[in-house]
């Protein structure tokens, strides 16, 4: 029962994480460069932009509730489990969703960087 829950808060540490660097990447290029509006608006215009962007609030609260996930997986499992875990997946989700939904270009050595940090994670589950 303790693996259950470990591996459920895993994947929900990875589902949010994704969503939140996913929202957060996609508020960041509607808002445009930071530096720029800074520049020709000021300091509290750029923080304007960020706080004001429902994409960006909705990343904040994804990584918000990735965090929680993570405290909940720390207190049934090892951090030895979790973190490298949680972080390799979602490095490989990560790599699938900015390709899918962002239209990044995700080249062939990300792939094989994926392949192996999945290799790892089954290495780490056994």
């Amino acid at each position: 029962m303790k693996s259950a829950y470990t591996w459920t808060s895993i994947s929900a540490i990875v589902l949010f994480s994704t969503a939140g660097d996913i929202l957060l990447a996609y508020a960041m290029r509607r808002i445009g460069d930071l530096g720029e509006v800074r520049i020709q608006h000021g300091l509290p215009e750029a923080i304007r932009r960020v706080v004001s962007s429902g994409w960006f609030m909705l990343g904040l609260l994804c990584m918000t509730c990735s965090f929680f996930s993570l405290l909940f997986a720390l207190s049934w499992a090892d951090v030895s489990l979790v973190a490298p875990a949680s972080a390799s997946i979602t490095f490989v989700t990560n790599a699938i969703a900015a390709q899918m939904l962002l239209k990044e270009n995700v080249d062939h050595r990300r792939w094989f960087a994926a392949i192996f940090v999945a290799g790892g994670v089954l290495l780490l589950a056994h």
